[in-house]
């Protein structure tokens, strides 16, 4: 059981997907950065000085902050976005990489040698 554990991590898939996961949340770090500090006081200043992160309503004794609602929505659309022009990216360069005509591959020595043989048989008669 402990050798297909080790042999299952060991996969590519995993450390692809552990890689995968670590870069997101990297990434994750960076969105939330542009959209907190430079898109979202952008829009506040654009809208008035309005800043997102402080709007909230109080209902009875607790307060809903649809503000930090508004900026977590802002900030998973800008992600969907960015990956969907990767993706978009990615796809397109798979579609050309098809499209494109594969060289043919040169004779080997052996396609060479029967080829000269040929030749040479030819040339005889």
């Amino acid at each position: 059981m402990i050798k297909e554990f080790r042999d299952f991590i060991l996969r590519g898939n995993v450390i692809d997907l552990a890689v995968a996961v670590i870069m997101a949340g990297a990434f994750g770090g960076i969105i939330n950065s542009i959209v907190n500090d430079i898109i979202m006081p952008i829009i506040g200043v654009i809208l008035g000085g309005l800043d997102f992160s402080a709007l909230s309503v109080q209902v009875g004794s607790a307060t809903v902050a649809y503000g930090k609602f508004l900026q977590a929505t802002l900030t998973f659309v800008i992600i969907a976005f960015v990956l969907f022009l990767i993706v978009r990216s990615y796809n397109r360069f798979l579609k050309k990489k098809e499209e494109a005509p594969a060289a043919p591959p040169e004779p080997s020595v052996e396609e060479k040698l029967l080829t000269e043989i040929r030749d040479l048989l030819k040339e005889r008669k």
